[in-house]
């Protein structure tokens, strides 16, 4: 992005708004309210908002079921027993996959483990994981916890990869280094697409071209990614991932996870699973007779029947998403975190209360930026929260802004921009 076509103006950030083609999503979403205002809401990456049309996809499903209560599995115009199914050409759009490799289900770490079972399979020479030092707490308890399983110590089993001396994010030749040197012994890469902390979207086709030439498998928590950047998980050959939809996806505090496994494992009984009744076939599944046989594809992996309101409510931002399309919004948010960029440089110069941890360039990072805060710690935070800022503090001195395509507006980085000016007086 040319930040020397950006400029330190409200009128500026207006005329930015007049241009965006997709401002009217704004609109369609509720924001809350800081000390009474409407708040300046950079938190998507923690919690998306909530799209007006939920009440209206969930009522639907409440009325289904006042209706026709059991019926209402096989029968309406969207009967339980195949609801799942309406969520896969979104998911398969966002994440760059065929509809039969995605499937929504579960919480992120219950996926996260399901899918240990079937990929990570130690023998006495493969049995390493690499992943990023650092990791979110799911991926660092699943990965212990796994390791552990298999009765192996996670001290020999985990190679955990940190920045160079004196830097913040991994470099793509460090990752891949590291691979070639474990090869022989490494089982599995399991990483995030997106590093919560310091907001590295990492090159995830590299990645796994590294893993597959020493004969590992690559494997990714989707959490912070999803939804935020392009993803070609099909084409990059990955092997499987697993993510959230309550970030990026807008579908509510603690909702359906989601799964793809590449369609290379689709007719795999043999990989070895934790089942249950809604993977095994669909056409055989109500005669309740002994033999797992799994579906194709990723739906092998289901465990149980649907959660139908979760579905709704999830529904309600996969179809804005589908109509909003993935590389146009792509296309704002790096015009979007440009602008942020550029606006935080213009302010604090050389102040050295904070410094941006993230990637300078678009094609490693998604909406987020990472400020490493010098100076008055989390007091910088409360200021900006004080001032109608919603963003996320992370110890022990990072704060995480996200300016969301789907709803944030230039207008929104600018009022930030001079609310860190004011605080800059204060804080310098």
């Amino acid at each position: 992005m040319n930040q020397s076509l950006f400029q330190f103006s409200e009128s500026f950030a207006r005329e930015m708004d007049a241009k965006d083609s997709l401002a009217h999503f704004r609109s369609r979403f509720y924001f809350p309210k800081v000390n009474g205002k409407k708040a300046i809401y950079f938190c998507g990456n923690s919690l998306g908002l909530q799209p007006k049309s939920v009440k209206d996809y969930l009522e639907k499903e409440l009325n289904n079921w006042a209706d026709r209560a059991v019926d209402g599995h096989f029968h309406g115009e969207d009967a339980w027993y195949h609801v799942r199914k309406k969520s896969k050409p979104a998911l398969a759009h966002i994440v760059g996959a065929q509809e039969h490799e995605v499937v929504a289900m579960n919480n992120l770490s219950v996926n996260l483990h399901l899918l240990m079972v079937s990929f990570y399979r130690p023998t006495k020479e493969r049995y390493k994981i690499i992943v990023e030092a650092g990791a979110f707490p799911s991926d660092q308890y699943m990965l212990e916890t796994q390791i552990k399983f298999h009765g192996l110590d996670p001290k020999e089993v985990l190679v955990e990869l940190s920045p160079r001396t004196g830097e913040f994010t991994l470099r793509t030749e460090d990752i891949v280094a590291e691979i070639e040197k474990h090869g022989d012994s490494l089982a599995l890469v399991n990483m995030a697409g997106l590093q919560y902390y310091s907001g590295q979207l990492f090159d995830i086709k590299a990645i796994v071209a590294a893993a597959h030439s020493v004969g590992a498998l690559a494997g990714f928590d989707l959490a912070h990614a999803a939804g935020n950047a392009v993803l070609k998980l099909h084409e990059w050959n990955v092997d499987f991932a697993t993510w959230c939809s309550y970030k990026y996806l807008n579908s509510g505090p603690g909702n359906v996870s989601g799964i793809f496994v590449h369609e290379r494992f689709a007719e795999r009984p043999d990989l070895p699973r934790f089942a249950g009744w809604w993977g095994h076939d669909e056409g055989e599944r109500f005669k309740m007779e002994k033999g797992f046989v799994p579906m194709y594809g990723a739906d092998g992996w289901q465990l149980a029947n649907s959660n139908v309101l979760a579905l709704a409510v999830h529904q309600a931002s996969l179809d804005i998403f589908a109509e909003a399309g993935m590389e146009n919004l792509r296309a704002k948010s790096e015009k979007l975190t440009g602008y942020l960029e550029f606006l935080i440089h213009e302010i604090s110069g050389e102040s050295g209360v904070l410094e941006i941890i993230t990637p300078k360039s678009p094609a490693e990072r998604g909406c987020q930026l990472s400020l490493f805060i010098h100076c008055g710690g989390k007091e910088v935070f409360d200021e900006w929260y004080n001032q109608g800022v919603v963003g996320d503090w992370r110890n022990p001195n990072v704060i995480r802004l996200a300016p969301t395509p789907l709803y944030n507006s230039f207008l929104d980085v600018f009022r930030f921009a001079k609310i860190l000016e004011q605080s800059l007086k204060k804080f310098a």
